[in-house]
C-alpha cells in the first residue's frame, strides 16, 4: 500500500513539474496600444500608436519619428493575409506597396520558439509590485533572430527586438495596451494607395518595416 502511495505521489510530482513548464502562449486577438521604436542600432528614435488584428493578421503602426529639432509622420500597415506592406504618406498623399514576409508576427509567440527564461519586472516582495514576465528566442529568415518579451499572464507583447547581419539591432517596446480595436478601418488603406504597384521583389519583414523608419530619418539630415 507505502508503496503504491510513494508511486501516486511521484506521478503527480512529475505532473505538476510538467504544467510549470512554460509553452508559447497565445495572445488577445484584438488589441490596441502604444509603441516605441529604436532602429538603426539606436540611431533613430520614433513613437506612436499600433493596432493589431489577429484573426487575418494586420498591424498598423503610426508613428512620430525624431530628427533632431523636428518630428514627421509615418504610417505603416501590414497585411499578412495579402503578403502586402503599404507605407502611406499623408502629407504627399501618396503611398509604397511592397511585399511581405509574413513567417513572423511580432504579436504573437512563434510556436517554434525557444523558452530563454522567466523574469519579475520590478519587485516580486509584495503583491503588485512586479509583472512576471517570459522570453522567447527563434531564428529569422536572411540569418536573422529575434526576442520577444510577453507576459506570464494574459500573453501581452511588451517588446520584440530582431537582428539581422545587414542592419543591426531594431527594438520595438509596446505599452497601454487596450483589448479590442478603436476603428476597424486602421486597416484599410486609403483610397489613394489603390493604384499603388509593387516597388521591389524582396520582401519586407516586420523589422525591415521598422527600420524604414531610420531610414526616412537618414534621408531627412
Amino acid at each position: 500500500m507505502n508503496f503504491v502511495r510513494v508511486i501516486a505521489c511521484l506521478a503527480l510530482l512529475v505532473a505538476t513539474a510538467a504544467t510549470q513548464v512554460a509553452k508559447p502562449c497565445v495572445s488577445p486577438p484584438l488589441m490596441t496600444g502604444h509603441v516605441t521604436v529604436m532602429a538603426n542600432n539606436g540611431h533613430m528614435m520614433s513613437t506612436g500608436s499600433i493596432s493589431y488584428d489577429a484573426y487575418a493578421p494586420k498591424i498598423r503602426v503610426m508613428t512620430f519619428n525624431f530628427n533632431g529639432n523636428e518630428t514627421f509622420p509615418l504610417d505603416q500597415l501590414m497585411l499578412y493575409n495579402e503578403e502586402v506592406y503599404y507605407e502611406i504618406d499623408w502629407l504627399t498623399q501618396s503611398c509604397k506597396k511592397m511585399p511581405l514576409d509574413t513567417s513572423f508576427i511580432p504579436m504573437q509567440v512563434p510556436s517554434d520558439a525557444k523558452l530563454m527564461g522567466q523574469a519579475i519586472l520590478g519587485s516580486s516582495g509584495s503583491w503588485g509590485m512586479g509583472l512576471l514576465v517570459n522570453t522567447w528566442f527563434g531564428p529569422l529568415s536572411h540569418h536573422g533572430h529575434y526576442l520577444t518579451v510577453f507576459t506570464q499572464i494574459g500573453c501581452i507583447p511588451l517588446t520584440v527586438t530582431g537582428y539581422t547581419p545587414e542592419s543591426g539591432w531594431t527594438m520595438v517596446s509596446t505599452f497601454d495596451w487596450v483589448l479590442g480595436l478603436s476603428s476597424p478601418m486602421d486597416f484599410f488603406p486609403p483610397p489613394f494607395c489603390y493604384k499603388s504597384v509593387m516597388e521591389r521583389e524582396t520582401p519586407c519583414n516586420f523589422f525591415s518595416v521598422m527600420e524604414s523608419l531610420a531610414m526616412k530619418t537618414k534621408s531627412a539630415e
